[in-house]
């Protein structure tokens, strides 16, 4: 049984080191050699042209190379527009009634506290922004000139404010856009109104888009990686993630014609999508617009439009935080943004318990403790066993080391001997590992759920964590939970192997370095699922008439 066990944690050491090497290069700037994932895309400096707005159009053939436009007949000056509700600030460009800036006023920046969150911005450091306008370099476009007319702030008392963008007819079609913001809600309404002011039929097409940059997020963790970069939700392909890489060197893998659905722009805690009306067709697309510069988005028919007639297309934008229950509600698979990996079947009924935890508790530090020790309740029997077994094994490990002594020339007669002994004393020796890997999915999912919950944002737990979501900035949980780690290595009996001992306590110690870059909301779940286990551990070892013993290093 401590072979089967070495062996086991001597597997999980060195995907334990695999991984800190993968997170080590991340740390560094560095792509991850074994694991790699979209967040650790390089960034190249957005594009010179985009700070001017100059972003490409879609042209009339959505799977062709993009068409730049042509430079627009201005009829007024360019202008930004600051709109405000109780949760969004939002800036829109004239040119095209783009939205060119965002900001959640709930949510600080993590550089900068003194500022809210950003998401969408126009800058020579950054580009990402939400596009419409017609297909075609003929029709209105998001670099065509609009007036705007209506409300900047969200009025005390008032439920929603509405912009409305209207453009010049150009070869003679004329698009009006009006953006609907509503009191506490991240979802805008958006209508695009397509007015056929010319002599001749036409048969317009209309695009929504999503433009950003490649760069990374600043003020994240480089010790961990999250997703960034283009997704596309159906109900065929479900939700599938692009790698900006994969754009690139043209291998996107995604449906492109469906009736539902939705495209987005996804990274840490927050997220941007286009959603259509179930049962409209579009056709979605992901592309490379310029360089370091990246597009996805959906285009949508409208049926022929005789001479002064008009159609009107219906669409939503979602810009904010990825509040999982705010995400199931406006539209199906939105949540998905909410990235959980592919333990997703797990994660979502954890979250679900660790939100019903925190309705009771109220901190989100305590739901993390209270939920741990659910899992330890409904685990229990499991550990039991697992605990049991490896009792048993110490009881029978003097005879077991005096076998090693007596046959260690003789391999094949140790392990026949070490088989009669299991099965006098009715020992499995996998009977300690099996149940714990059980286990592991469950809290490996556990992990996916804290560190991609917006929830913990900010969340205070005691005295020093004032965000779960943030490192401990003294290092006192990622100490006791070293302290704890190497406490569960002393209570197991030293391997006969000096080698072997010398490891054992080695890995914990590597192990643990990184939990100092892991957000203190992460430390304080392997903390307390720590301590818990140890004292399970004290309880059934007493039980089973193996009193606890502190086995400590003996270094030479």
């Amino acid at each position: 049984m401590n072979d089967i066990r070495r062996a086991i944690l001597w597997v999980v050491f060195g995907f334990s080191m695999v991984m800190l090497w993968d997170q080590w290069q991340v740390y560094n700037g560095q792509k991850a050699t074994f694991f790699p994932t979209p967040a650790t895309t390089a960034a190249s400096g957005a594009a010179s042209g985009a700070a001017s707005g100059a972003v490409p159009v879609p042209s009339a053939t959505p799977a062709a190379a993009v068409a730049a436009a042509e430079p627009p007949v201005r009829t007024a000056p360019r202008e930004r527009i600051d709109v405000r509700t109780d949760v969004l600030e939002l800036s829109f460009d004239t040119e095209g009634g783009s939205i060119v800036g965002s900001a959640f006023l709930k949510y600080p920046d993590r550089t900068d506290p003194s500022r809210p969150q950003r998401l969408f911005e126009l800058s020579p450091e950054r580009v990402y922004v939400a596009q419409t306008g017609l297909v075609g370099a003929h029709g209105p476009n998001h670099q065509t000139p609009m007036r705007f007319s209506g409300e900047r702030v969200l009025a005390d008392g008032a439920n929603e404010l509405v912009l409305r963008f209207e453009s010049d007819p150009k070869d003679g079609v004329q698009l009006v856009k009006t953006y609907r913001l509503r009191r506490g809600s991240y979802a805008i309404d958006v209508t695009h109104e397509v007015l056929n002011v010319g002599s001749a039929a036409v048969a317009p097409k209309v695009y929504l888009q999503l433009v950003r940059d490649g760069n990374k997020l600043e003020g994240e963790s480089r010790f961990y990686s999250t997703f960034t970069g283009p997704a596309v939700y159906t109900e065929q392909g479900k939700y599938q993630k692009i790698d900006f890489d994969a754009i690139s060197k043209g291998k996107a893998d995604f449906v492109r014609e469906a009736k539902d659905g939705y495209v987005a722009m996804v990274q840490h805690y927050f997220a941007s999508a286009w959603i259509l009306p179930a049962g409209t067709p579009r056709e979605n697309f992901v592309r490379k617009v310029g360089d370091n510069l990246y597009a996805v988005g959906m285009i949508t028919p409208l049926a022929e439009l005789a001479p002064g007639a008009s159609a009107r297309a219906q669409a939503q934008l979602f810009v904010g935080p990825q509040e999982e229950k705010v995400l199931e509600a406006l539209a199906p698979g939105l949540e998905l943004v909410k990235d959980y990996g592919w333990l997703t079947i797990l994660a979502k009924p954890l979250y679900w318990l660790l939100d019903k935890l925190h309705a009771v508790l109220g901190n989100w530090g305590w739901s993390i403790v209270a939920l741990v020790v659910l899992l330890k309740i409904a685990f229990y029997w499991l550990n039991a066993k697992a605990y049991a077994s490896m009792a048993k094994m110490k009881s029978i490990n003097p005879r077991i080391m005096e076998l090693r002594e007596r046959y260690k020339d003789n391999p094949q007669q140790m392990q026949q001997e070490m088989m009669r002994i299991y099965r006098e004393e009715k020992v499995n020796p996998m009977g300690g590992c099996l149940p714990i890997m059980i286990q592991i999915p469950v809290f490996i999912a556990l992990y996916w759920v804290l560190l991609s919950s917006v929830e913990m944002r900010g969340a205070p737990w005691i005295l020093w964590i004032k965000d779960l979501s943030a490192p401990d900035p003294y290092f006192i949980l990622p100490l006791l939970m070293t302290a704890s780690t190497l406490l569960q290595t002393a209570l197991n009996p030293a391997p006969p192997d000096p080698m072997q001992a010398k490891m054992m306590w080695f890995m914990p110690l590597i192990f643990s370095v990184m939990f100092f870059f892991l957000p203190s909301g992460l430390v304080l779940y392997w903390f307390t699922n720590n301590v818990l286990s140890i004292v399970q551990q004290w309880i059934i070892n007493v039980r089973m008439g193996v009193p606890p013993k502190l086995h400590l290093p003996k270094f030479r």
